[in-house]
């Protein structure tokens, strides 16, 4: 009976710090980016929202998309449009910890999809946004999979 409980006690630990877990791609209400289209950033320079007729499964997330062309073009090539650190606070990443973001905070450096936390943090940000970029490339390796 005691090896029982033990392997009881064991099991919900285990699962109790999974269910802690925060998703490698930031998901506000359930959806990757909010519902927003990640390619439409880089094809109309501004956020669109997505539609639930339009959605698609990467990354163990659901990513919405405004038209069939950027659907297609997600599936074709996930890793050019999906934006980096999970969609999370690029500034925070670089401090080492994930923060949710605002999809008004959008940015495309070199090809790559980047948010803030909030315009203030995204002013902070754009000046020194390579070596923060830089910061944040080698903590997200540690980070990605944690709470």
């Amino acid at each position: 009976m005691k090896k029982f409980y033990l392997l009881l006690f064991a099991f919900i630990i285990t699962n109790n710090c999974l269910l802690a877990q925060k998703s490698a791609i930031f998901t506000p209400n359930g959806i990757a980016i909010g519902g927003y289209d990640v390619v439409a950033f880089f094809t109309d320079s501004k956020p669109v929202p997505g539609v639930d007729t339009l959605a698609y499964n990467w990354n163990n997330a659901i990513w919405h998309f405004s038209t069939r062309e950027h659907l297609n073009a997600f599936k074709t090539n996930p890793d050019k449009y999906a934006p980096q650190y999970g969609g999370y606070c690029a500034y925070g990443t670089a401090e080492g910890h994930k923060a949710p973001t605002q999809v008004n905070t959008w940015t495309i450096v070199n090809g790559k999809l980047y948010f803030n936390y909030n315009k203030d943090v995204q002013k902070s940000w754009m000046p020194n946004k390579e070596k923060l970029i830089e910061k944040a490339d080698a903590n997200w390796i540690l980070i990605k999979d944690k709470e």
